[in-house]
Order: structure tokens, then C-alpha cells, then sequence
């Protein structure tokens, strides 16, 4: 209770006064010193004065700084009483709780700012018995859906109610999931919906990310272009620089009244590499061509264990030259509905990947597999390669980037295209050890 053995001593000494004052006090009386005794009747009194306020005022003090402590009440000044040596523990107690307070209140503030800042909708309930409170509401989420930053889930739910049912619905567990909100009075939006459930010291949390579909896509297609334009603007000017310096040396030696045997030689080279360098240009933009013009599928059945041993056979003679071993664990028949021409296309471009990614190993294998899952077909082309490197995951599916020297960087965006046009999708996953594309496809 006290704050240290100073005040404790203090007290003692103050007692102890106290009560032989009281004793002698009563060996005066016994002895008849009347007014002795009156004088020590008054110092006893005194004492037991000063005792009894300097107990309550301490009292008052301790109880007032707890109480301040436990209400977060942090504005009180002590540092005028430092001089008070009997609450030195205590002030550096409320100090040290007050220093620790307003970091967390620093902290609260710089994660509200930054959750503020976000263009996502973010909402934060607190589980509060048998109901829930709002805890925070970014202000993304406040302007987007205007809705006012309500404190409790009854009126939350009262402004919108299609995202409270879906959550109530689930029993607030976590979900992802599309949802459509209206967020004005004529407009409604698609959204991404992810939530998840958290518990800190016995105090459950629930977290609401909102997501606008067409700012997600826009997003993408925003990065997708500018890496777009970096790799055309790249294969341009890989191009265009010689040849304009060509061009400005020709336009040089042309100028000239006489040619020399080493000029006629400059003009040989020049032109040749000019030419090269203009067939490139060339090839690039049929590139380009080849993949804005995708024709559309012609589709009929084929069955996929012939289609791929098909492809197989065609790559045979490169596996073997390689000395490459390839693995088909496809041994059940099922009809797919394909472009067959197109497919084709497609695998032999993902094996010619897989063929180029063993090209430094000594023990070089390919496995191919399928399985057919809820009405979709999955074929994957698994090698045990060098990987794709992290850096360059997000780039592997762009037109013409490619890691090769004498690649066009069109295989896999291709392969994408025609996978997409057939209503499936192509993925990956790579580590160091194996690299795996899957193609997924209606069945």
C-alpha cells in the first residue's frame, strides 16, 4: 500500500510519539500533575490531529492517482511534487503508465490514419456480449456507402442491409464471397467481400474488407498496360536506336564526294544489320498481330489422352535429343470439347517451356496429369526445372516478355488467350525444386 519504507518509518515514528505521549500523559495524571498534564493532553491531541490528516491526505492522494490510472486519465502534472521524496514510486509508476498510454494512443492514431488513407472499405466489429459494436469504420467506407459512423450493429445494419444479412447469415465466420451493395440510390456495384475472425486477450474482433469489382479490374488492367508498354517500348528501341544510327552514318558516308573501298564496306554492314534489325521489328509486330487476332475456337470432341500423346509424339524427337524423360500418368478417356489445332498449340507451348527450363539440369523429367473435378478438367504439366524466380512471376503471362535470348515472348500470353477464349484459365505454381502450369477446361 505505501510507496516505500520512508513513509512507512514516518508513520511508525509518528505512533510510536504518539502513544508514549498517552503514557505519560497517564503517569502525569496518577501523580496529579494537573497542568502538565493538561499541556500533554493538548500535545496528544495535536499529534492525533496531524496523524489522522496526514493518513487521509495520503490516502486521498493514492486513491486519487489509482483512480486516475484506471479511468486513463493521463493529464495530471507531477512533475512540481518531485520534491516529495514519500511518492517518488508512485509518481514514476503514473509516469511509466503514462508514457505507455500515449505510445498506444500514438499508435492508434497512425494506424487510423493509415487505414483511413486506404481505398478499400474497412469495418472492424467488437464482440460485446451477445452483440456486436462498431470498433472502426475507415472513412473509405463511410463516403463510399454513405453511411454514418455508427457505433452499433443495429443501426449499421439499418443503413445496409444486404452486407449485415450475408454476415448474419454466416454467423460472422469468415467469408469471401461477391456481394452486390447499392451504394447511392441508383447505382449498384459488385463487390469482393473478404471477413475474417480474430480473437486478442479474450476479445473477439470481426474484420469486413470491401472491394469494388470494377476498381479491382481496372487496377489490373492499369498494371497489365504499363508493363505492356514497357516491354513494346523496350523491343522498339532495341530496334529503332541502331537503325536510326545507322541511318545517320550512311547519311554521313553518302555526303562524302569520293567512297572508299572501307566506306563501300561500312555501307554493306549497315544496310545488312538495318535490314536484320527491320525484320525483327517486323516478326514483333506479327507477334502483336497474332495475338490481337486470335481466331475464335472451332470446337468439337476429342478425347484428351489422344490429343496429348499427340503432342507428345510431335515433341518426341526434341525430348530424346535432350535426353529428357517424360512421364503421361493420363490413363483414363475423357472427351473435351476443344479447338483441337488451337489446343495443340497450347501444350506443345507449355512443353517447350518445360524443355528450355531443364536445359541446365542433369536429371531432367516432365510429368503430365489430369483429373476431372466438378464438371472441370485439370491437366498439369509438372518439370523438375530451375523455376521461376519471384521477381518475375507477375510478368511470365505478358506479351513478348520472355527470359530467353532468342524468344519472342509470346508462347505462354498465346496459350492464355486461347485457354480463355475456350472459357477455362491457365495458372501456375514454382518453387526452386519444380514448376507446374495447370489447365483448367469445361468439360
Amino acid at each position: 500500500m505505501f510507496a516505500n519504507l520512508k513513509i512507512f518509518h514516518q508513520l511508525f515514528i509518528r505512533i510510536l510519539f504518539l502513544i508514549l505521549t498517552i503514557g505519560m500523559l497517564f503517569y502525569l495524571v496518577q501523580k496529579n500533575f494537573v497542568y502538565t498534564s493538561m499541556l500533554l493532553a493538548i500535545l496528544a491531541l495535536l499529534l492525533f490531529i496531524e496523524l489522522y490528516f496526514n493518513l487521509k491526505n495520503a490516502f486521498l492522494f493514492y486513491d486519487k492517482t489509482i483512480n486516475a490510472i484506471l479511468n486513463r486519465d493521463f493529464s495530471a502534472d507531477f512533475s512540481k511534487n518531485k520534491s516529495k521524496g514519500d511518492y517518488l514510486k508512485l509518481f514514476e509508476l503514473y509516469a511509466t503508465l503514462k508514457t505507455t498510454h500515449n505510445e498506444h494512443i500514438s499508435k492508434d492514431l497512425i494506424y487510423k490514419s493509415i487505414l483511413n488513407k486506404v481505398e478499400t472499405g474497412i469495418l472492424i466489429l467488437q464482440k460485446n456480449e451477445d452483440t456486436w459494436d462498431v470498433f472502426l469504420m475507415n472513412d473509405f467506407f463511410s463516403k463510399h456507402f454513405e453511411v454514418p459512423k455508427v457505433s452499433k450493429w443495429k443501426y449499421l445494419k439499418n443503413q445496409m442491409p444486404a452486407l449485415c444479412g450475408v454476415i448474419e447469415e454466416q454467423n460472422f465466420s469468415e467469408i469471401k464471397t461477391f456481394l452486390q451493395i447499392r451504394v447511392n440510390e441508383k447505382e449498384t456495384q459488385t463487390f469482393v467481400m473478404q471477413s475474417a475472425r480474430t480473437k486478442i486477450y479474450e476479445q473477439e474482433y470481426y474484420v469486413v474488407l470491401l472491394d469494388s469489382i470494377q476498381k479491382v479490374i481496372e487496377k489490373k488492367e492499369k498494371e497489365a498496360w504499363v508493363n505492356l508498354m514497357k516491354v513494346i517500348s523496350h523491343e522498339l528501341l532495341n530496334s529503332l536506336t541502331p537503325i536510326r544510327s545507322l541511318s545517320q552514318n550512311l547519311k554521313e558516308i553518302v555526303n562524302q564526294e569520293t567512297l572508299s573501298s572501307e566506306d563501300l564496306q561500312d555501307i554493306k554492314e549497315s544496310v545488312e544489320t538495318m535490314y536484320n534489325r527491320s525484320n525483327h521489328l517486323q516478326e514483333f509486330v506479327e507477334s502483336y498481330r497474332k495475338l490481337a487476332m486470335l481466331p475464335s475456337p472451332q470446337k468439337e470432341k476429342v478425347e484428351l489422352s489422344v490429343l496429348v500423346e499427340n503432342c507428345l509424339q510431335i515433341m518426341k524427337p526434341l525430348f530424346k535429343k535432350e535426353g529428357v524423360l517424360v512421364t503421361n500418368k493420363i490413363n483414363f478417356k475423357r472427351w473435351i470439347l476443344v479447338d483441337s489445332n488451337q489446343m495443340e498449340q497450347v501444350f506443345i507451348n507449355l512443353l517447350t517451356n518445360s524443355l528450355f527450363a531443364l536445359a541446365e539440369k542433369k536429371s531432367k523429367e516432365i510429368l503430365i496429369n489430369a483429373e476431372s473435378k466438378d464438371k472441370r478438367m485439370y491437366l498439369t504439366i509438372a518439370d523438375n526445372g530451375t523455376g521461376i524466380e519471384p521477381e518475375i512471376e507477375d510478368k511470365i503471362l505478358l506479351p513478348f516478355f520472355t527470359t530467353r535470348k532468342d524468344g519472342a515472348g509470346i508462347g505462354l500470353t498465346l496459350s492464355k488467350n486461347i485457354i480463355e477464349a475456350h472459357g477455362g484459365y491457365l495458372s501456375f505454381k514454382s518453387d526452386k525444386k519444380t514448376t507446374q502450369f495447370t489447365v483448367c477446361l469445361l468439360e
